[in-house]
Order: C-alpha cells, then structure tokens, then sequence
C-alpha cells in the first residue's frame, strides 16, 4: 500500500497588489504587451521548451493563447482580454495596456479601492455615453453605399499587424479582397432581418500575396488524378445536390457490446453493397446531379455513380459542411435509408480551377452568400498572421454593419478622450460627482490617473524613441521621428495627425504628450466634409473599442478590489 502524504494547507496571501512579485510580474506583462502595440510594434517569437511549432506574431489573440500565465491576477487580466477577443476578434492590446496602466497609476494615489473603483466607473460611464453621443469629435458614420471609410477601416487592421510582412499595394490588395468577400456574404434581396454568409479562407502558401483572389461559392481541394475522373457537366439548369455526413464507405459500425445475428450463407459486406446501390439507385432516379459526403464513398457506388453521370465526390471534411448546408440549401442526409425529396439541394455549376500548384473543384452558387478567399503569403509564419487578421478584418466589418460607426484611429481617440475628461472633471465636476460620497480633489487625482493611462497607451505606439504631441485644438495625436531637432517650427516637421484627419498647416499650437497644460476643450462635432474628403484614414471600430475600454476598466477595478489571494498548493 503506498503511503499517503498529508495535504498541504492553502497559501493566502492579503492585499496582493502590495507584493513586490505581483507587481513585478504586471510590469512584465505591460512591456510584452506595451511593446507589441502598433504598425510598428515588435514581434514575439513563443514556443515551448521541448521544441515544436513557434509562433511569431504581435496580435493579442495569438500571444495570450501561447503565453503560459500562473499568477492568478495575471490570469484574471488575460482571461478578461481573451474572452473580450473572442467576441469582438479586436483591440486587445489596446484592453490589456489600458488595464495596466490603470491599475499601476492609481497605486500611487494612496486611495481606498473603494473611492478609485466608484470613480473608474463614473469616468468609464462618462467616456462611453460621450463616444456614443452625437456631438463626439472622434466617431464617424460608416456609409455602406461607399467603400472609402470601409477600406481604411480594413487597412488599419491590416497595417497594425507588421508580421503580415506586406508591402504597400499588397496592403491594399488584400483590402480590397477582404473587403469584396464581405459583401459577398450579404443577401442581395435582404430585408429586415439579415443572415450573413460565410467567407471561407483558403491556403495559398509559398506563393505572391498579390495572387490572392475572391471567387463566390466554395472550393474543394482536390489532386489532379481526382479532377480529371470527374466527369463534365452540361445544363442550362442548377444542379441538384446530395449531401451525405455519414459514411458511404460500406464499413460495418461498430456493435459495442451488441451481438450481431446473421443467417447463414449471408455476406454482411454484400448486404451493405447492395443498400449503397440501392441508395445510389434512388439518387439517380431522383436526377441528382452531384452527391457530397463529408467521409468516404465505396468505389463501387463511385462507379455506379459516374456510369449515371452523377459526380461524387468525398472527404469533404466536417470544417465545410456548415457552409455547404447553407450555400445548397441541402439538409445533411445521414442515413442509407430512403431520401427525403426536401434533402436536396442546388448549386448553379459546376467548374474546375487551378491556383498555383493546388487544384480545386469549384462549386458556384445561385445566390453569392458564401465564397472562398484563397489567401497567398509567402511562407508559413506570414499566412498564419495574415489568415488571422483577415479573420478579425471580416469580424470587424461584420460588428460595423450591426453598428455602422468608427472611432478616429492611431491614438486620437484616446488623446481627445483623455482632454475631454480633463475639461470636464476640471470645468463641472458636479455633472460626474452626482453624489457626496466622493471629494472634487479625489476626481481630480484618479481622473488624471485614468487620463494618463489612456495617453500611456497611445505612448506606446511610438517603438523608436521619437516624440508625441498633441494639438490644443482638436486633441488629437501627432508624432515627430527620434532625430528631430529639439526646438524647430512644429508644422515643418509634421505632417497630419495620427488618424490621418487633420494636417499641420492648420493654424494649430502643439505641446508634448505627458507635459503639464492646462485642460481645454477638444473641438466636438467632426466636420462631414473633412471626413469625406480624407481618403486614407486610421480607423478602429466603435463596438470592438467600446467594449476594450470596458473590459479594460471593470478588470482594474476588479484587481484593485483584491484582498486576498487563497491558492491550493495541493
């Protein structure tokens, strides 16, 4: 009998945010994140140490999934950014630094946890109903009748991941692909309620970005052996569908435990044979002019199949089963029983392709709800990040057509922001402290503290040791190269804001981003015409950094509000 050893007690620890290691161990964090933030933010290379696949990336999805976290207020804080990823696909760096930021500037403060979260909400409240409001001067309407304001949303998403590796017009390339694979997925006669199709990426490795295509319905990979057996269909009709999930292999399922009785003298592989004729027997008379099977068909049923010329074709594989069902209208046949005549579906034609060295079978279909992105990157590392962000760009583009509205990239929202909360804390403080409960100098100090986190962030765009200003007109983010002279004539050395929105011959006055000014009012009410007339602008969506900037406050306050920490070392 071997020998039991006595549990161990629980370790608590109280006040945890006092501890040198958790503090440590949040700076740490804040860096790998703060140093991955932007087009420019630096790439991390993680693996484990036995070896095996290495993932090099910069977005937040990829690094919080590879990243081995123990401490459990580490945990909270990537959890909460992980699960705030996972619904809105972006601005999970953003969500983290901000969350870093809040709770490291308010540790300074001396105050009760009590007073800061009462306040974190206050202000979080007033940033969400002012970006929400009309009179914001950093959001702008999406019009779905133009592409303008829909590419640059794309392109920001596209510039801001830099392991993608793409050049300029391989930028917009994608883009616009991105962009068209979107539409596809909406109904073209869609009233009311609208149901989305899907876009499906498809790997092209090793080969040119710039070869990257859109094509409606669905492609099928294929060997050229495959291709050539499939026999060609003529019909000025669509094409009638059969789509089995079941296997039509002829293989005998497994009993269990069961016993099988079978009489004498009968083949159970015959038996099975002749259901598969029967049921072949049965699509043919029903005129069905292409059978799909998620797994794999017998060849004699293949056989039976082609001598009809009716095209089968197998291991399709779970993954695109769903957007079969949709794009044919077809409900999975998943028995060798009698067919239903309401299991059939359609598909317009039918087609072979070829792009690089891989050859697909093409299925094209009435209505363009479904199509196939057939994503080239020129090795492995590049279209893993690409396929990811081209994910998160679709995901972005769909959350905007639910809330068609976009927030000015590039930092000026978080710098606008941060002076629109100075103006007002500073300007009418009784408008935020609706109740007695908290001093006009504590909303001064935690509203710096929350200020000042929102500029930490847009601080952390800058990699290279250059400087950032920002204008006393419109609070926007302005960015000068590391080997600037120290004193110069600012509009000779700038150019436009980092949304791209305004330039510097405006007559503007700049001061550095963490210097002491004097709070004053950013100019509300964005001019239409100023945004119609920009052409490339930095964009992030609205809903996506709603909800960061949510997750990324309700988080800090949640650590701050810690008093101890029990872990089972059992």
């Amino acid at each position: 009998m071997s020998r039991l050893e006595a549990k161990k007690p629980s370790l608590c620890k109280s006040e945890p945010l006092t501890s040198e290691t958790v503090r440590t161990t949040l700076s740490v964090l804040k860096r790998i994140v703060t140093s991955c933030y932007g087009p420019s933010g630096r790439l991390k290379q993680l693996h484990n140490g036995f070896g095996g696949y290495v993932c090099t990336t910069s977005q937040s999805s990829a690094l919080l999934s590879h990243l081995l976290v123990t401490h459990p207020i580490l945990k909270i804080l990537t959890t909460s950014v992980q699960n705030h990823v996972s619904s809105f696909s972006d601005c999970g760096l953003f969500t983290a630094i901000l969350c870093c930021n809040l709770i490291e500037n308010v540790q300074r403060l001396g105050l009760t946890p009590t007073t800061v979260i009462r306040l974190n909400k206050h202000l979080l409240s007033l940033c969400i109903s002012y970006l929400k409001s009309e009179t914001c001067g950093c959001r702008i309407p999406v019009d779905f009748s133009s592409t303008q304001i829909l590419l640059c949303l794309v392109r920001s998403i596209l510039t801001s991941k830099p392991a993608c590796m793409l050049t300029r017009k391989e930028t917009e390339h994608v883009s616009a692909l991105i962009l068209r694979a979107f539409l596809l997925t909406i109904p073209e006669n869609a009233e009311g309620h609208i149901i989305l199709g899907k876009s499906l990426i498809v790997p092209l490795k090793d080969q040119r970005v710039i070869d990257s295509t859109v094509l409606p319905g669905i492609l099928i990979e294929m060997s050229e052996v495959q291709l050539m057996r499939l026999l060609p269909i003529k019909k000025s009709t669509a094409l009638k569908v059969a789509l089995f999930c079941t296997t039509l292999s002829g293989d005998i399922s497994d009993t269990g435990e069961g016993t099988v009785v079978v009489s004498y003298g009968v083949s159970l592989e015959n038996a099975v044979l002749d259901q598969l004729l029967n049921l072949g027997r049965q699509l043919v008379s029903d005129h069905v002019d292409l059978v799909l099977c998620q797994k794999v068909i017998h060849p004699s049923l293949k056989q039976f199949l082609n001598m009809h010329r009716v095209i089968a074709v197998d291991r399709i594989g779970v993954t695109l089963m769903e957007p079969l069902t949709k794009m044919t209208g077809t409900q999975p046949i998943g028995s060798l029983g009698s067919i239903s005549p309401n299991s059939y579906g359609s598909v317009k034609d039918v087609c072979t392709a070829k792009f690089g060295s891989k050859h697909f079978f093409h299925l094209i279909p009435n209505e363009a709800t479904i199509c196939s992105l057939l994503l080239c990157n020129r090795n492995d590392t590049a279209w893993d990040e690409l396929k990811l962000t081209c994910q998160t760009a679709l995901h972005i583009l769909q959350l905007t057509l639910k809330e068609p509205w976009a927030l000015l990239g590039g930092g000026c929202t978080e710098t606008h922001l941060a002076a629109y909360i100075r103006h007002k804390t500073h300007n009418d403080p009784k408008s935020i402290l609706k109740d007695d409960e908290c001093t006009q100098t504590e909303l001064q100090l935690i509203a710096e503290a929350f200020c000042s986190a929102l500029e930490s962030v847009v601080g952390s765009l800058e990699h290279d040791g250059g400087e950032i200003l920002t204008d006393m007109k419109y609070g926007h983010l302005w960015s000068v190269q590391a080997d600037s002279p120290c004193v110069a004539n600012w509009p000779d050395l700038l150019s436009h804001c980092g949304c791209g929105l305004y330039n510097s011959q405006e007559e503007l006055s700049w001061s550095f981003l963490r210097s002491t000014r004097h709070p004053f009012v950013p100019q509300i009410c964005l001019p239409l015409e100023a945004v119609g007339s920009a052409s490339n602008l930095t964009l992030d969506c609205l809903t996506a950094k709603l909800s960061g900037l949510q997750v990324a406050v309700e988080t800090a306050n949640l650590i701050l509000d810690l008093s101890y920490v029990i872990e089972d070392k059992n």
